[in-house]
């Protein structure tokens, strides 16, 4: 067993002058920053008075949960000796918001893969269940995290 830990800096960057002196008296806005990295700027979603072209919360969770699988992924693909040569992910999430809380309900992730030979497709498919057991961010999650892979060939296509 190994642990590995994080550092993270969330700093509010929406004080307008008189802080959160009231509800509409701020923006969202927080840049998110980690040593060695660009910064990121964040906001709330539209909903929540948050800035539409910042990444918010629900979206950066729903990424990670999305690449941390891609990830876990590639290294079950190079397990069972499958080469991917494209690999897009549509993934979806639903919050339900009651009151001034709320919470996830679920994700799921259409990961849309193609490998280099019609013979890896089976293997392919089945990497997708070990990489849903390995994934940090999906095993850490108080909710269901689905996953609905398509595997083709692109030489099966006609575009080897």
């Amino acid at each position: 067993m190994s642990t590995h830990g994080y550092t993270l800096t969330s700093t509010w960057t929406g004080n307008q002058g008189t802080g959160t002196s009231g509800y509409r008296d701020y923006t969202r806005d927080v840049r998110l920053s980690t040593e060695g990295r660009p910064d990121i700027e964040a906001s709330a979603d539209v909903p929540f008075r948050g800035d539409p072209v910042k990444w918010n919360p629900e979206l950066l969770l729903l990424a990670s949960a999305s690449e941390c699988h891609m990830l876990s992924y590639f290294h079950a693909c190079v397990l069972r000796g499958v080469v991917v040569t494209s690999y897009v992910d549509e993934a979806t999430a639903e919050i339900e918001v009651v009151g001034n809380g709320g919470r996830f309900t679920g994700a799921t992730l259409h990961p849309r893969v193609e490998v280099a030979d019609e013979s890896m497709i089976d293997e392919a498919i089945a990497a997708h269940e070990e990489a849903h057991e390995w994934c940090f961010i999906s095993n850490s999650l108080n909710f269901e995290v689905e996953i609905e892979p398509v595997v083709t060939c692109a030489r099966a296509e006609g575009r080897a």
